[in-house]
């Protein structure tokens, strides 16, 4: 899942990515209204966290532009403004959710899983083919009911492919739900956690496979069902 994170203080801007990218998040940071609008209109992301307090302009404002323009994106405001009415005004605007700061990095990953698990939104709470399972609130892989270790990247990568099982996802769509904008990808990265992940699934007895199309991208498939 891909993040926009808009906050004006470094520190705790890279704290937050580092803790969430051990979540299995892959976030992008921007410190100003004019990044956020940039950044938005050159990818699509999953959920928006949004500062309040920027140096060009406030917080607001951006939720309830882009509310008007039709754009529901999930926004999570995250900010030190914790009185009730900030609260209130902040969800009337259009946001999704209010996390006061400070905060601990547990219940912001949670509360990001929960704004992507509502109806409409790109989680949903389990995603299955064959005998895979995937458990997208616990980010826990299950074939034939036996729980089966990945890494959160191979996990984002089987994510991808379920949501489009069947159909072939380009290269460039599953670079940017695993990694960040300004993450360093090597030529051949991809095509590691693909190996990996086909390994574990075929160890465990997965009835499903990652089928590479060259030039394009990954598709995954289903058993196929014989009639006699």
């Amino acid at each position: 899942m891909r993040l926009l994170l808009v906050e004006d203080n470094a520190r705790l801007a890279s704290l937050i990515r580092e803790g969430l990218d051990r979540q299995g998040f892959a976030v992008d940071w921007c410190e100003s209204v004019d990044g956020a609008e940039h950044a938005l209109k050159l990818n699509a992301y999953d959920l928006l966290l949004l500062d309040l307090g920027l140096p060009d302009g406030e917080g607001l404002d951006l939720v309830r532009a882009l509310r008007r323009r039709q754009d529901m994106t999930p926004i999570l405001i995250l900010t030190a403004r914790g009185g009730l009415d900030d609260r209130v005004m902040g969800l009337d605007a259009g946001a999704d959710d209010y996390l006061v700061k400070p905060f601990h990095t547990p219940e912001l990953a949670a509360r990001c899983r929960a704004l992507l698990r509502r109806p409409g939104a790109s989680l949903g709470t389990q995603l299955a083919i064959g005998n895979v399972v995937l458990d997208t609130a616990g980010r826990e892989v299950a074939v034939a009911g036996a729980p089966i270790e990945a890494t959160p990247r191979e996990v984002d990568l089987l994510e991808c492919l379920l949501r489009r099982a069947g159909h072939v996802v380009a290269k460039p769509a599953l670079e940017g739900a695993i990694y960040s904008m300004d993450a360093e990808v090597t030529p051949n990265a991809l095509e590691a956690i693909v190996s990996r992940l086909r390994k574990r699934l075929a160890a465990a007895a997965a009835d499903v496979q990652i089928r590479t199309v060259h030039g394009v991208g990954y598709a995954l498939f289903g058993p196929v069902l014989e009639h006699g």
